[in-house]
């Protein structure tokens, strides 16, 4: 030996559980032990009960809209029914690009000898889906002189883009419900509610706002008119289904004399023995 002194080493001893050192030493094995278990019991799992095929949703998908489809539909019966006689060349070349495969070019039109047909508007009033990417739409279109016309446009979607599925159709107008102003409503038969029905309206219709302030209830906001209106007469005053608020029809005129049938509902409350108005038509903070 060489040097100082040799250190003596030293040693601690550790007091740990026995459960611990147990743990320690049987964690392995019980690892092991429920791998093997989960193995089992996934396998039993698939025996009995065999997965079946995967769902892409639990409720069936809603095909979004097709703006795009409509539109095409819209700007093909535009030019389907605006012709000229005097240039039958020019109303056939408009359809053209419409035609195609199993279609005419001219998409089977021909214009008459004599004439001419424009369209002031049109627009999709009802779509039926024919199959996938398939829509028939139904088109309005004002034309002059032949008024108001309803075609049906069949439009498909295909992975070059859009095309008519076939040729299209004149139809009739789609199925509408009768007017609510035919609703069998109770009349109002209470003097002082129609008079000041009747004073609350042709405040309303004209714009005078300070004027219609007297019969407001507090707290009331009403937006109004644009165009002011001066008020002819109060064709029918009944309750509306609700029991607090009147359905008025009146007769109306503007400045250029053009005259008016309106439908209008206001909502009603008697304070202190008198009638007020709470809303008309609509509120216009909701």
């Amino acid at each position: 030996m060489t040097g100082g002194a040799r250190t003596p080493a030293r040693f601690q001893l550790l007091a740990r559980p026995t459960w611990r050192l147990r743990l320690g030493r049987e964690l392995p094995r019980y690892l092991a032990c429920a791998a093997a278990l989960a193995g089992l019991a996934a396998s039993l799992r698939f025996a009995v009960a065999p997965p079946g095929p995967l769902r892409s949703a639990v409720m069936p998908a809603v095909r979004p809209a097709d703006p795009g489809a409509a539109a095409y539909a819209v700007m093909f019966a535009r030019r389907f029914l605006t012709w000229n006689a005097a240039d039958p060349e020019a109303s056939v070349a408009s359809l053209e690009g419409f035609g195609g495969g199993s279609i005419e070019a001219s998409v089977g039109f021909s214009p008459p000898p004599e004439g001419a047909q424009s369209v002031s508007w049109a627009e999709v009033v009802q779509q039926r889906e024919r199959g996938p990417g398939a829509h028939v739409y139904t088109v309005a279109a004002q034309t002059s002189p032949g008024g108001l016309i309803y075609v049906a446009v069949p439009v498909e979607r295909t992975s070059l883009g859009l095309r008519l599925g076939g040729y299209p159709a004149f139809v009739g107008p789609p199925a509408s419900a009768r007017t609510g102003s035919g609703r069998d409503l109770r009349q109002v038969e209470e003097p002082g509610l129609e008079a000041m029905v009747a004073r609350a309206l042709r405040n309303y219709l004209s714009g005078a706002a300070a004027e219609l302030a007297s019969d407001l209830e507090e707290g009331a906001q009403v937006s109004l008119p644009r165009t002011p209106l001066t008020l002819e007469s109060i064709q029918r005053l009944a309750w509306a289904p609700d029991g607090r608020s009147v359905v008025a029809v009146v007769q109306a005129q503007d400045a250029r004399q053009a005259q008016f049938t309106l439908e209008y509902e206001i909502d009603v409350a008697r304070t202190q023995g008198r009638w007020e108005v709470g809303a008309v038509e609509m509120d216009p903070l909701a």
